[in-house]
């Protein structure tokens, strides 16, 4: 026997979407500007390297989860709609929030530092459970299920959260200092390469004003060789020869004639 049910009675995405935007707009309109306003103030006093923080959403939010929040949160927020002085501050960072959750890089490597996060607190947890027979004896009876329920407990999430903001800080603190380092030798090397474009440059000056006093040192050796002809002012004048000896420190040996 076959089904009789309809298919042809199913919405379609864009009654579905439009549904949704008759919900959103409802809703909105039951909004307060007391509850815009204490979303601005959330938003603002957010951890500002954790962008599932802003968009108030969980590490394990999927990437439609994370448009439809973002759309939300937005129009919540629109400085066109909201009247807090901050508006637009809480709207930019919204939005800076989805295009990193959307960006396949770096919402990997803040899921990257999530996991780290939980394998230290899974470690912790272990050694806990070390302690407390009760416990160990209960996830081993439950076959995992008695741990999978304590990370969904909202102490779990509290320190998961915690534990994210610290290695998310120390990553940063990491990265700055390894800029700052970078831009300290790039800094150091430009100054080198300055100081010795500029010896070059003082180099080939002297060079230059050198060969262009050739004319003027030959002529004056040619005058000399002449005749002894007086150097004019400002040339070059031949080292004067010691004819005299006052000392009497020159002896001059006898000649032995033939």
């Amino acid at each position: 026997m076959g089904d009789n049910s309809d298919t042809s009675t199913a919405p379609s995405p864009a009654k579905i979407a439009a549904q949704e935007d008759a919900l959103l707009k409802q809703f909105f309109a039951e909004v307060s500007e007391v509850e815009r306003d204490n979303e601005v103030n959330r938003i603002l006093s957010c951890f500002k390297l954790n962008p599932f923080d802003y968009l108030n959403l969980s590490f394990d939010s999927s990437i439609d989860e994370v448009k439809r929040q973002y759309r939300k949160l937005s129009l919540l927020v629109h400085p066109d709609k909201c009247k807090h002085p901050q508006a637009k501050e809480a709207f930019g960072a919204l939005a800076k929030a989805q295009q990193l959750l959307l960006d396949p890089q770096e919402r990997d490597y803040i899921l990257n530092q999530v996991n780290a996060a939980k394998e230290e607190l899974r470690a912790k947890w272990k050694k806990q459970l070390k302690k407390d027979t009760a416990s160990k004896l209960k996830s081993l009876v439950t076959e995992g299920k008695f741990d999978q329920e304590h990370e969904q407990s909202e102490e779990f999430q509290h320190k998961l959260k915690l534990k994210v903001k610290e290695i998310l800080t120390d990553q940063e603190w990491r990265r700055r200092k390894m800029a700052m380092r970078i831009s300290e030798e790039e800094g150091r090397l430009k100054k080198d390469e300055e100081e010795t474009k500029e010896l070059w440059k003082r180099k080939r000056e002297h060079e230059e004003q050198w060969e262009g006093t050739r004319e003027k040192r030959v002529s004056s050796w040619r005058d000399f060789m002449k005749g002894g002809k007086k150097v004019k002012k400002g040339e070059i004048r031949p080292p004067k020869l010691k004819t005299e000896d006052p000392n009497k420190s020159y002896v001059q040996r006898p000649v032995k004639r033939g």
